[in-house]
């Protein structure tokens, strides 16, 4: 069901990002992830000067390759358009990514590596949903089966080791919901009761 009618508005910004998966012929999975943003009108920026209506404000791209194991092998970060000369001074910091693995406790292990002034606040933005999009691209019978054909029977993630990953992420997998109780019965908890404190 789409969002209601609005009321009578002016579009004035776009930001789309793009993410996809790949699978590598080295056995490697490439997530690649883009952000553009784009004003609907012009503008004159003090650094840059006229910007056109529709022209990118920011236009960025990261690529992490990773292994089977979730483990960042490869970076890749470009700025194709940004608004200062100095912000590309930061994409060498992103390789620091190289050898963190994505799992609980991701986000907050990236930003110690590009968080603040390390980072680009936009490619930043990417590496949350950059995680999901590499769960959902390795998870699977099919991406398995690959994964299997490089690096042997052995390396196949049991859907069971990787629940961890999305288990309490959200209320679908609630460890105490539905969801969990029927697909992963042993990872289910029994709902516990809220416990109301009474004011002195």
């Amino acid at each position: 069901m789409p969002l209601s009618p609005p009321k009578a508005r002016q579009h004035l910004h776009a930001r789309d990002i793009d993410l996809r998966g790949y699978f590598r012929e080295d056995g490697l999975f490439d997530i690649d992830a883009r952000i553009v943003d784009r004003k609907t009108y012009s503008y004159d920026a003090p650094r840059t000067g006229m910007v056109a209506a529709g022209y990118p404000v920011h236009d960025m791209s990261i690529r992490l390759s990773i292994d089977h194991t979730l483990t960042v092998r490869e970076v890749e970060a470009v700025m194709d358009v940004r608004p200062y000369g100095i912000c590309s001074d930061v994409l060498d910091n992103f390789q620091g990514l190289v050898g963190l693995q994505i799992g609980a406790g991701w986000n907050k292990r990236a930003r110690q590596v590009i968080g603040g002034v390390l980072g680009c606040t936009h490619i930043g933005e990417l590496l949350g949903p950059i995680a999901t999009v590499a769960f959902q691209a390795m998870s699977g019978e099919y991406p398995q089966q690959l994964i299997a054909e490089h690096v042997g029977e052995e390396a196949i993630t049991d859907p069971e080791e990787m629940l961890p990953f999305m288990l309490n992420g959200c209320y679908a997998w609630s460890d105490s919901g539905q969801i969990v109780k029927e697909d992963y019965p042993d990872h289910f908890r029994e709902p516990q009761p809220v416990r109301i404190v009474e004011a002195e």
